[in-house]
Parts: structure tokens; sequence; C-alpha cells
């Protein structure tokens, strides 16, 4: 399996998680400040094109009702431009997906905090922390529907057990 990003798109940073090669856990890589839509796009393109990545997961912070809000909108602006860079760049074959974020700052905040980081330390690299959160939860739940997916599906070692 290729690696994977994950992303928590904010106005003024972009955290920034990778996944180990199995697709099984995530780390904080990066935290990006923001500049423009064109270099951010292509500080990611670059990033995902020298880990070999398949996927993007950004994620999408939608309310706590399940709608969208002006934040979400603009996330789902920057997926679209980030998939244009891939189209433009060669590399149509990396997806781009957006995921539900909502509670991955709580979440981050707490991991860090249970890990006795600093106050100035946690600042740093709550965003990728966020990022890590968001694409451990997308890894979680692929994970489990690829098994799922693989429970019915029977062998020829299955067939020798009804004989």
């Amino acid at each position: 399996m290729n690696r994977i990003l994950g992303l928590d798109v904010g106005d003024r940073r972009i955290g920034i998680a990778i996944s180990d090669e199995l697709g099984i856990t995530s780390r904080g890589l990066l935290t990006l400040k923001r500049t423009n839509y064109k270099s951010d796009t292509d500080k990611i393109l670059s990033i995902a094109r020298e880990n070999n990545c398949s996927a993007v997961i950004i994620g999408l912070p939608l309310n706590l009702s399940g709608e969208d809000s002006l934040q979400t909108k603009k996330v789902r602006f920057f997926a679209e431009k980030l998939l244009n860079k891939f189209l433009s760049n060669s590399m149509g074959w990396v997806r781009v997906e957006l995921f539900d974020e909502r509670y991955s700052t709580i979440d981050a905040e707490e991991t860090l905090d249970e890990m006795g980081v600093s106050e100035s330390r946690k600042k740093q690299i709550i965003d990728q922390q966020a990022a890590a959160v968001i694409l451990d939860a997308w890894l979680l739940e692929n994970n489990t529907k690829e098994n799922k997916s693989q429970d019915n599906i029977l062998t020829d070692s299955d067939n020798k057990a009804f004989d």
C-alpha cells in the first residue's frame, strides 16, 4: 500500500500527517503556513510525490449538526484546487477525499495533554496532530470496511472444511 496524507486545513495553517507504508497508523509530518492556493497546493503535491502517496484525506469541518459552515465551504474549495493541481501535474491517480473531522482538534489537544506536551510546543504541533487524528480515523474506518468485505469471501481452504 502507498502512503496516505492527512490534512487539517485552516485559514492560516495546514496540518499535515502521513500514514505508515501499511496504512495502519499515522504521524504528524509538518505544519504548513498558508500563503496562497498555488503555493499551498504545490507544497502538498511535492510532499505527496516524494512520499509516493496514493491519497490525500482532508478533514471536513462540519457543524455539530452535520451541516456545512463557512469553513466547510473553504475546505471544499481547497480540496477542489488540490485535485486540479494533481490532475494538471499528471498525478490524477492520487485520490483526494473529504472526511468528517468533527472533534479532531479536541482529540488532538487531549492526546498532547496526555503526553505532557508543553503549551508552547502544543501550539507548534496541534495542527499536524489534528491531521493525524483525522487520518487515523479514516484509516480505522477504511481498514475495517476492507476487513468486513474480506469476511464474506470464501477460499478453497474454506471449501475443504465442508468435506
